[in-house]
């Protein structure tokens, strides 16, 4: 039996892990108080975490994405390889957007920065955010290599003993197309560890802590023990899964043999479709991000994701396949294949707790990246309006899944977990109109549990003047299937309001006086429509989501006359 001391030092011990993740979830709020991009402000597209002095994460913020979590878990070692702890000094603070060793594309920036207590450092901060323009093509497939597609930025200082970087932000701002808010966003990443690192230095004091390493090694080691036990109650095999991208030059499949063992999980990728000569190959550190994920959400979903966690999962990625792009290959828009990874994991999952597990969902965000103004119609012509030129982004998402009881999301990000933008923010910083935005009835797979709704959005300019989008779009060709005879959820269109279809990648004009409309996909449905409850089905049929034809003949609903 455990003695009183040692019963009151596991309670001190729980009361500091929760204090720990109030600290970092503070410091997320802050970046997303202070951010300049709407993708952080108003998607949340982000990380933020704390790290000990060897670079493992011991916490997470609650808010962000597994994508920016999980390849930040790996970046700060690679920071420490560059600037050991012991060089570090109070002020600096390091940043990089290298996709392989960060986050995956140029997009996202990262900054690590020191926390000092009692005048020796005591533990690193670090976040991840996406934003919205770093120069070079823009965020978009149509790039030959990584130097195409924007600003390629080392792992360097950006701040020193709080000193900014001048000819760092020189560069900077000099690279892209919008350096007042670049440059803001690097200023609130900043701001947001030292939040961290203030609260955690509040923290040691209040309960007399030299150093984080006692709390560290609790958190490791229960973390990791929960893990293995819950690996050690599947049962051991391999068990094999395969799913579809509607890829760029041609659809690509993604195979994965997952194995469970006594201790371990590994998946094995072989099978893969090669590399792409566009900009959807992924950084293996993306790879192992979201399949790490998809694998946790359904084996350990209450245990926190830390460094301890995570070391059970482990990914074989054969070289030349689409998910282990090597340098210099494009990697812009790897989210359209690297997010379709939980739904695969899930498809291996699904032969060993199937009712754990989700049908698939539209998975990749449908973000539209828009451009107008000089860059996209050239010189004014005599008696057309001029469009002040912009660069904007806006997050939306398809349907989720269904669940074994419970029915799919509509219209939510799955498994990024970023916010849909709301119509305002967007229209507020650049001169953009969406006339539609609204659930896509019908579009939810059939199931005893329905999957989730897609949208449908339209999109013009202020006067329907010619605009840009740098189409990355995917569940087209391969809409979300369902499980356990559940129906498939709608494919996504990719349109002109007139009718003509649009590619699903890569640049494209949107002419004068047209607009551009996203059907957006459903997520697949679980279970058979005909063991829907007739509640569901008037529900849904008396919200617009299904037509009566519909309730009819995928769910053999007959709405009574009145």
């Amino acid at each position: 039996m455990a003695t009183t001391n040692e019963a009151m030092a596991e309670i001190q011990r729980q009361v500091m892990w929760n204090r720990l993740i109030a600290v970092v979830e503070e410091q997320a709020q802050t970046l997303i108080r202070t951010a300049f991009s709407t993708t952080v402000r108003e998607a949340g597209d982000l990380s933020a975490g704390i790290f000990d002095l060897q670079g493992r994460m011991l916490a997470q913020a609650v808010t962000g994405t597994p994508g920016h979590v999980n390849t930040m878990a790996e970046a700060v070692g690679y920071f420490l390889e560059k600037f050991p702890a012991a060089t570090m000094k109070p002020g600096d603070h390091y940043i990089t957007n290298d996709p392989w060793l960060a986050t995956g594309h140029l997009n996202d920036l990262t900054v690590v920065t020191p926390a000092f207590h009692r005048g020796r450092i005591v533990a690193l901060f670090a976040n991840a955010a996406h934003v919205v323009d770093v120069g070079g093509l823009g965020m978009g497939p149509e790039g030959r290599s990584v130097f195409e597609e924007g600003i390629y930025i080392p792992i360097v200082k950006c701040f020193d003993a709080g000193v900014p970087n001048a000819t760092f932000f020189d560069f900077i701002r000099a690279g892209s197309r919008l350096p007042v808010e670049l440059e803001g966003d690097i200023y609130s990443l900043c701001a947001c560890n030292d939040a961290g690192a203030r609260r955690l230095v509040e923290m040691l004091a209040e309960f007399d802590l030299a150093g984080v390493e006692t709390l560290a090694e609790f958190i490791f080691a229960a973390s990791r023990r929960a893990t293995l036990e819950a690996i050690a109650a599947l049962p051991r095999g391999t068990f094999r899964s395969e799913i579809m991208s509607d890829g760029y030059e041609e659809p690509v499949k993604l195979c994965a043999a997952m194995t469970v063992g006594e201790d371990v999980i590994e998946v094995d990728y072989a099978g893969t479709s090669g590399l792409s000569q566009r900009g959807i190959n992924v950084p293996p550190a993306y790879c192992r991000a979201y399949a790490s994920f998809g694998i946790k959400v359904v084996v350990a979903p209450e245990i926190p994701n830390n460094w301890a966690s995570l070391l059970p999962f482990r990914m074989k990625i054969p070289e030349g396949c689409i998910l282990n792009a090597p340098r210099p290959y494009p990697v812009s828009v790897r989210h359209v294949i690297g997010q379709l990874l939980p739904d695969l994991m899930m498809g291996c999952l699904y032969q060993i707790v199937p009712e754990k597990v989700a049908a698939e969902g539209s998975s990749a965000l449908w973000n539209p990246p828009l451009r107008g103004g000089s860059q996209v119609s050239g010189q004014a012509r005599p008696g057309r309006p001029v469009v002040d030129d912009f660069e904007v982004i806006t997050f939306n998402s398809g349907g989720t899944g269904a669940r074994a009881t419970l029915d799919g999301l509509d219209a939510t990000a799955f498994p990024s977990g970023v916010r849909t933008m709301p119509v305002e923010a967007t229209e507020n910083v650049a001169p953009v109109v969406i006339w539609r935005k609204e659930l896509r009835p019908d579009s939810a797979g059939a199931g005893r549990q329905r999957g989730g709704c897609g949208q449908i959005m339209e999109i013009a300019t202020k006067g329907d003047l010619e605009f840009a989008v740098n189409a990355i779009f995917d569940r087209v060709g391969n809409p979300p299937r369902g499980r356990a005879e559940g129906g498939d959820g709608a494919a996504g269109v990719v349109a002109l309001r007139s009718g003509t279809k649009l590619r699903t990648k890569g640049f494209q004009i949107i002419p004068d006086g047209e607009h551009l409309v996203l059907l957006m996909p459903g997520g697949g449905g679980y279970g058979d429509p005909r063991e829907r409850s007739r509640e569901a089905v008037a529900r849904d049929l008396r919200d617009g989501l299904i037509s009566a034809e519909a309730a009819r003949t995928l769910y053999g609903f007959e709405q009574e006359n009145d």
